[in-house]
């Protein structure tokens, strides 16, 4: 079968840009209340039809439940049914966000070390988060807040298109930039953003496309391959590396904001191993905050490789 060899985002970028479209069209013409019938029937179809997906959502709650010790995280169908509809319910806020239904008073932001205070700063910096919540928020921070972009690096091949859908919603302080490559080209552009005072936000755990670096990583206790990407970038620009999270709890989102690494330096001879360490820190950090909303965690494919998905 070749569905299993598929790329994440091979797989993913079919049908997500048009859904969105499909969201985004459909809030404009019948508002959030009608559409949400017909949002969470698409979404029982995957349910129905995804045999992959359900399957690689089981293995992650099993495993939650497993590295937590507690019995409660453990799969059944409506649990994992619940994390599709919590995927659908994420949609519809991401679309909230674009059209100015959600304000900014409306999130709880969770800053400890104060880092909304270096937003407006000279120098950029970096920040590293996951599919976990809604990581669209970074508009909440960026347009709505305090006025800063925020170029926001993906590997799917359609980030222009996804640019045109953000203008027309009225995102104007939110840019995404793909980086299935990292090459020369790509690190001068993300240097001068980040010398212009414009923040970085990346995604620490995808692998990136056609095979790109990855590094084996103890996750909710089995290996797994998480992307050097997010590493190397900070260690190529020299830029703080900072932890972002946005939960859902209770109807309202909660933004984390968590300093995370100052520097990420190496030398060539010990470049591996630094990434390792750093990559193990971020799975940590993301188990942790799995834990916090155990359905938010919106990964639909095998991310814990066995034998039988690399054989199929």
């Amino acid at each position: 079968m070749s569905e299993p060899q598929q790329h994440w985002a091979d797989h993913k970028e079919r049908g997500s840009f048009w859904l969105m479209k499909f969201t985004a069209f459909g809030i404009k013409l019948l508002g959030r209340r009608l559409l949400t019938p017909v949002l969470y029937g698409i979404v029982l179809y995957f349910f129905i039809f995804g045999r992959r997906a359900r399957h690689s959502i089981r293995d992650y709650q099993q495993h939650l439940a497993d590295w937590s010790g507690r019995s409660s995280l453990r799969p059944t169908q409506w649990r994992i049914f619940g994390q599709f509809m919590a995927f659908a319910d994420a949609l519809l806020d991401k679309l909230d966000m674009w059209n100015g239904r959600l304000k900014f008073e409306d999130i709880e932001i969770v800053d400890p070390a104060h880092l909304r205070d270096q937003l407006r700063g000279e120098r950029g910096q970096m920040l590293v988060g996951a599919h976990l919540g809604n990581l669209e928020v970074c508009r909440a921070l960026a347009e709505l807040g305090e006025k800063v972009t925020m170029n926001v690096l993906v590997h799917t091949r359609h980030a222009e298109r996804f640019n045109r859908l953000l203008g027309e919603a009225g995102a104007t302080s939110l840019r995404l930039i793909q980086v299935s490559e990292l090459n020369p080209a790509v690190m001068l552009q993300l240097s001068q953003r980040l010398e212009n005072g414009e923040w970085l936000a990346i995604a620490g755990d995808r692998v990136p496309l056609h095979g790109g670096r990855n590094v084996q990583v103890n996750f909710l206790g089995h290996p797994a391959p998480f992307p050097q990407g997010p590493w190397l970038l900070a260690g190529l620009l020299k830029c703080p590396v900072n932890l972002l999270f946005c939960l859902k709890h209770e109807g309202r989102y909660r933004v984390t904001l968590e300093p995370f690494a100052d520097a990420v330096q190496w030398r060539r001879s010990d470049r591996e191993q630094v990434i390792a360490e750093w990559a193990t820190r971020y799975a940590e950090r993301l188990g942790h905050y799995c834990l916090e909303a155990p359905q938010q965690w919106f990964n639909f494919y095998p991310f814990w490789k066995t034998d039988d998905d690399a054989s199929a």
